[in-house]
């Protein structure tokens, strides 16, 4: 199963520049996504990270596999209209090499276990057949108007 720009739209509550995947490409459900990001030379984060060498930022490629794995979960959410996934934690994350304007990342999510709202995912970032970065990733869903400034926690 693939999603468009569109479709992943839907799903995901993030806009630009913060959305971080442009397409999926395979879509296990349940199990493992493999999703695009092509990182363009007019990123804003390139400007300071580095002026005259700029570097894709490594917490935002554990950003684009996080958000690769949210539409992996979102996906099975009926009631997606009212829920939200949150990047819970991270563990063992490991940056290999570089990632340069131009460059498309791949991003690969499999699910490591699955709970209820919360979720544990091995994530593995490509540049080609380098592997760029990876770390596993903890995903919770919480209710959307629990998420808002002012909200009450849930008791």
């Amino acid at each position: 199963m693939k999603l468009g720009p569109e479709e992943i739209r839907k799903l995901l509550p993030h806009r630009e520049p913060f959305l971080l995947v442009d397409e999926v490409v395979e879509l296990v459900p349940r199990q493992r996504l493999v999703a695009i990001k092509r990182v363009r030379a007019t990123e804003p984060y390139f400007a300071g990270h580095f002026p005259g060498a700029p570097v894709m930022p490594g917490v935002l490629i554990v950003e684009a596999l996080a958000q690769a794995g949210a539409l992996l979960i979102f996906r099975e959410v009926a009631d997606r209209d009212s829920k939200l996934v949150f990047f819970a934690g991270i563990d063992q994350a490991r940056f290999r090499h570089p990632v340069f304007p131009g460059d498309t990342l791949r991003l690969e999510v499999e699910v490591i276990s699955w709970r209820n709202t919360r979720s544990k995912m091995a994530g593995k970032a490509y540049v080609g057949d380098r592997l760029v970065a990876e770390a596993e990733l903890l995903a919770t869903m919480v209710d959307r108007d629990r998420a808002r400034p002012g909200a009450q926690p849930a008791e």
